[in-house]
């Protein structure tokens, strides 16, 4: 592939023969891990499962319901064994739910199984897009801008020690899928 060339098809299909693990998808809610997930899954060639989808249907219960009935350290317990279960199945590419490379023990799982990529995003977009829906449990209840900047200065080390990182902006979701191939095409 030559330098700054657009990616082709063939390209993508060689990137993805080389690719021997998951893409688990990290980064604060509203960064657009799902929609951007099920894009890149689908240019690789490879199934897509969105962890938070995962918890529910194993669960039985909706992920806000699961945080009131037992509280968010049940909820990440929880939540690593699905992710586990979902590397442990090859999944081609997991997104995650915001807090989830957050929990020591999961994000360790991650780098050591996976190719972790942070989709990094700016605070103005992450208010839009989560304001769409009123299904963020750590956005209840306070300034949705206030809670994403606090989240972002306490989680964005962590989602530093992602192997990738790709910043989300404003455009397609197959711009940003095609970023992390890109990215992923260098880092192997």
């Amino acid at each position: 592939m030559t330098a700054n060339a657009p990616l082709t098809r063939t390209d993508i299909d060689e990137i993805a023969k080389r690719l021997d693990r998951p893409v688990v998808l990290v980064g604060l809610m509203g960064a657009g891990k799902s929609t951007v997930g099920r894009r890149l899954a689908s240019m690789l060639g490879r199934n897509f499962v969105d962890a938070d989808d995962a918890i529910e249907h194993a669960a039985q219960r909706t992920i806000p319901e699961i945080f009131s009935e037992f509280g968010e350290e049940y909820f990440r317990d929880g939540e690593r064994r699905v992710i586990a279960r979902l590397i442990e199945e090859e999944a081609g590419v997991i997104a995650t739910g915001g807090g989830a490379f957050v929990d020591d023990e999961t994000r360790s799982l991650i780098l050591t199984r996976a190719v972790a990529v942070w989709i990094d995003c700016d605070i103005d977009t992450l208010v839009e897009r989560t304001s769409r829906r009123n299904t963020r449990p750590l956005l209840q209840g306070g300034d949705p801008k206030e809670i994403l900047t606090a989240l972002l200065e306490k989680r964005g080390p962590l989602y530093a020690e992602a192997q990738l990182r790709i910043r989300s902006e404003d455009s397609p979701h197959a711009d940003t899928a095609r970023a992390i191939i890109e990215a992923i095409d260098q880092w192997l």
